[in-house]
């Protein structure tokens, strides 16, 4: 989760051997791949579109590097963020609304490069590009001061707040970076239209705050007190 906790000093949550990750991360690595690559392209019709292909760099290229890295000095790290089963019915909801968007705000994009809705400057797409790294960077500055960060909402046994770093600054540091990415990416992909799913995912990662805070502060030690000397969840100054 995108929360302040950090593993205590239970049993190291790796359970597969270096060869079983590495066969994992391949194969979801390239499906990953290769089902954006399908959300982009066949809706547009053509491969001749520069704005997806800068896209894919900007957002591939910094996620392989990193994973590779983690493979050499973190696995257990990458281990913990392949889990995606989440306990809470709630956030089950929320990543079922998620997924939706998601396949909308890269379907959109292909359409709008196939029928010609909109025409964003060049400029524009360059700097949502820079954006999405940006995120990417804040990501793994999240996870280098919290190695615990994990993608499903839990909190297990022998977990301790984190409190320095981007924690300092606001609660959920990495739903943060997952804006950047996100928000900005019909833009880099030359598409206003796209936007429309983009911005629906905004009230959709509240809800989801909203109903981790509510486990943090019923299972995590410490984590009112944390609230409190931490105003804002997201954005400093707004909320």
């Amino acid at each position: 989760m995108g929360s302040a906790a950090s593993p205590g000093d239970g049993p190291a949550a790796g359970q597969r051997g270096p060869r079983d990750l590495v066969r994992v991360l391949l194969v979801r690595g390239l499906a990953a791949v290769a089902l954006l690559a399908l959300l982009l392209f066949v809706p547009a019709g053509t491969l001749r579109w520069w704005q997806a292909w800068l896209f894919l760099t900007s957002l591939l290229v910094p996620a392989a590097l990193f994973v590779a890295r983690l493979l050499r000095r973190d696995p257990e790290l990458l281990e913990r963020r392949m889990r995606t089963r989440e306990r809470e019915a709630p956030q089950r909801r929320i990543l079922g609304l998620g997924g939706a968007l998601f396949l909308a705000a890269y379907v959109l994009p292909g359409l709008d490069r196939r029928f010609g809705w909109s025409s964003v400057p060049a400029a524009l797409v360059v700097a949502a590009d820079a954006v999405v790294v940006a995120g990417y960077l804040l990501f793994v500055r999240v996870l280098r001061e919290n190695r615990f960060a994990s993608r499903v909402v839990e909190v297990e046994a022998g977990q301790s707040l984190v409190t320095t770093g981007p924690y300092a600054v606001v609660r959920h540091p990495m739903y943060v970076s997952t804006l950047a990415v996100y928000l900005p990416s019909p833009l880099a992909l030359g598409s206003y239209w796209g936007l429309l799913a983009s911005a629906l995912f905004v009230p959709l990662l509240v809800a989801r705050i909203r109903n981790e805070e509510e486990v943090l502060r019923r299972d995590l030690p410490g984590y009112d007190d944390y609230a409190r000397r931490t105003r804002y969840r997201l954005v400093p100054g707004v909320w």
